[in-house]
């Protein structure tokens, strides 16, 4: 009956402020690291040079690093959780509290010096407290040397070595890295399960590894011609006692580095159209060959869809390296599992590519606003999925919604403010973050209107590529792109529990009129789409804004008949109209048809007769 709109993502030159009482600002890091790795040991050792520039107003005392690699420990923090909560990740369980000496993961800092002089340090688990010699001054620079070293631990969660697939090395998460400081303060999280924060900055890596193995990640290879494998046409002569080649790479404006590593790597390229070149790393599998080359020219669309409805990839390379256990996104690429079927390869990659620009473009703190990296993924890959795999589902979001209901009516949700490690239930965060986040995005296109929730994608990009956004963040853009106040929007839905549910209380006739009462049943408010067919076939819609909105969006059928009513006030748990037809020319009502309104009993939004 009703047709769904297109979805098509429109620019808008609009201005929005900033996240704080105060201008941005965003610190800055330089790295230069020199790796040497073990293959047999799995060990390592590094040397790390970091220029941090301080663009905070504030003097700052202290710094933290994260060393990551220790979670893999027995008594770590992320194993004693995952020995604790109700519904533990299948992939960690109680694995980490059975690693031996030899399979652990860690980071020991062996030395740290600022401009040249030693400085006090300490290890507390997965951080490391570093008391400053010299206060760094607003807008001051300085600069941390520090010799570390590491060991790689056995594939249990993102990093590790011989992964289920057998893929060697996942090196994520492999260095020293400096903890975010912003308008918030630190932010030493400790790893325990959840998602990451990190500052901007230029990354220069060079990895000394044996000559059989291949590399790919993050970063650009500055030494092709001394590398082989497919990054170069030319061949690599090497001394016979030569054991080892060096790979140098470049990472500009990320602010995060990762790689992986095997001998049985397979490498393509594919050029996207006026695009990046895609890189592909997966493992020489006959079984898994002819998947990986189907896979490639899907890669191609699904880059192109995103940076057409999101904004333009803003790098000249992206990889997709087969690794990890299961699917993660990285800077400039991806680890994925690739011993899955074609439909499952292609969609990982969607979601993980999705996420360069939610997270690795727009980089929210995943520890406290996790349902804007995952959510908003899941969004646009879901119906990136539904264009390039010409799946053609009338509504490709409905398991999104669906899962939202079962979190609901589980009765273990919790407010999406809640810290990403802190939710009692791994299920709670899943579903919370991945499909509560993503209906955040397509029912703001219920309120505002679909072309506005596309404008306001596309502002969002450009605004706050390269920078950390908070959610007020594209709450404002939102504002300003539709003239709607969606604070009401943003508090209710993402802060609170309050879920939406609206009914048709009575139909009744009235001086050859029709009385429709409509109550709100749920304590979260919502503006009311009602769609009428009459029994001639006819059709048309009656719009009720919520007052506290303040606006009205569009005709969301242009072709349909509207009638705009007045607005609704939150506090009246009812709402009647008139329509001036008589009951018995009423074929049904609906509220929503397009099913974009979160209601978690539709049963009670229709009448038929």
């Amino acid at each position: 009956m009703f047709k769904f709109l297109s979805i098509a993502f429109f620019s808008a030159a609009l201005s929005v402020s900033a996240q704080n009482n105060t201008a941005y600002w965003q610190q800055h890091v330089d790295y230069t690291m020199d790796i040497d790795m073990d293959v047999k040991t799995y060990q390592y050792k590094g040397t790390q040079e970091l220029v941090y520039t301080n663009n905070a107003p504030d003097t700052l005392y202290k710094v933290f690093y994260h060393l990551y690699f220790n979670a893999f420990q027995p008594g770590s923090e992320m194993d004693v959780r995952s020995r604790t909560i109700p519904d533990p990740d299948p992939r960690v369980l109680d694995r980490i509290s059975k690693l031996t000496p030899q399979e652990i993961g860690y980071l020991k800092v062996s030395s740290l010096k600022q401009d040249g002089k030693t400085i006090q340090h300490k290890t507390v688990g997965t951080v490391l407290e570093v008391t400053l010699n010299q206060p760094i001054l607003p807008g001051e620079k300085t600069i941390f040397s520090m010799e570390f070293n590491g060991q790689v631990p056995d594939q249990i969660r993102r990093s590790g070595r011989n992964n289920k697939e057998g893929v060697a090395l996942s090196m994520t998460q492999w260095y020293p890295k400096m903890a975010e400081y912003d308008f918030e303060g630190w932010h030493a999280d400790p790893y325990i399960a959840r998602e990451f924060h990190g500052v901007w900055g230029d990354f220069d890596v060079t990895i000394h590894i044996d000559k059989e193995y291949i590399i790919g990640g993050s970063g650009y290879l500055q030494n092709p011609d001394k590398i082989g494998y497919g990054y170069s046409t030319k061949a690599v002569k090497l001394k016979k006692k030569d054991t080892k080649l060096s790979w140098h790479f470049k990472a500009p404006n990320v602010h995060d580095f990762s790689w992986a590593a095997d001998p049985q790597y397979v490498h393509d390229t594919i050029q996207v159209p006026d695009g990046p070149t895609l890189h592909f790393l997966y493992k020489n599998k006959i079984e898994n060959l002819d998947k990986w080359k189907k896979l490639q020219p899907k890669a191609v669309e699904l880059m192109q869809y995103f940076s057409d409805k999101i904004g333009p990839y803003p790098y000249d390379q992206y990889s997709i390296i087969q690794g990890g256990d299961g699917g993660m996104e990285y800077a400039m690429c991806t680890l994925i599992t690739g011993e899955r079927s074609f439909g499952s390869l292609v969609g990982v990659t969607a979601h993980e590519m999705a996420h360069a620009w939610f997270q690795h473009i727009l980089a929210t703190n995943e520890a406290k606003h996790e349902w804007m990296d995952e959510g908003f993924t899941t969004y646009i890959s879901t119906l990136a999925m539904n264009e390039v795999m010409k799946e053609n589902k009338p509504d490709p979001l409905v398991g999104v919604y669906q899962s939202y209901f079962q979190l609901i009516n589980s009765g273990l949700e919790q407010p999406q403010t809640t810290q990403a490690d802190r939710y009692h239930h791994n299920m709670a965060y899943t579903n919370s973050a991945y499909s509560k986040g993503a209906i955040f995005l397509s029912q703001l296109g219920y309120i505002i209107g679909q072309n506005n929730l596309e404008k306001t994608i596309k502002q969002y990009y450009n605004q706050w590529k390269f920078k950390h956004p908070t959610p007020n963040d594209i709450k404002r853009i939102a504002e300003k792109v539709s003239g709607i106040q969606l604070d009401w929007y943003l508090t209710d839905w993402t802060m609170t529990t309050n879920n939406i549910d609206y009914g048709i209380k009575n139909v009744s006739e009235k001086e050859n009129s029709t009385l429709i009462t409509l109550e709100r049943i749920g304590l979260m408010p919502m503006p009311m789409d009602v769609y009428v067919e009459y029994t001639d076939g006819t059709q048309e819609s009656f719009y009720i804004p919520l007052r506290m909105m303040r606006g009205a969006k569009e005709n969301p059928f242009p072709s349909l008949k509207r009638t705009v009513l007045q607005d609704w006030p939150w506090t009246h748990p009812d709402y009647s109209f008139t329509i001036s037809k008589p009951k018995s020319e009423i074929k049904f009502i609906q509220i929503d048809v397009t099913n974009r309104m979160a209601d978690k009993n539709g049963a009670n939004n229709g009448f038929a007769q």
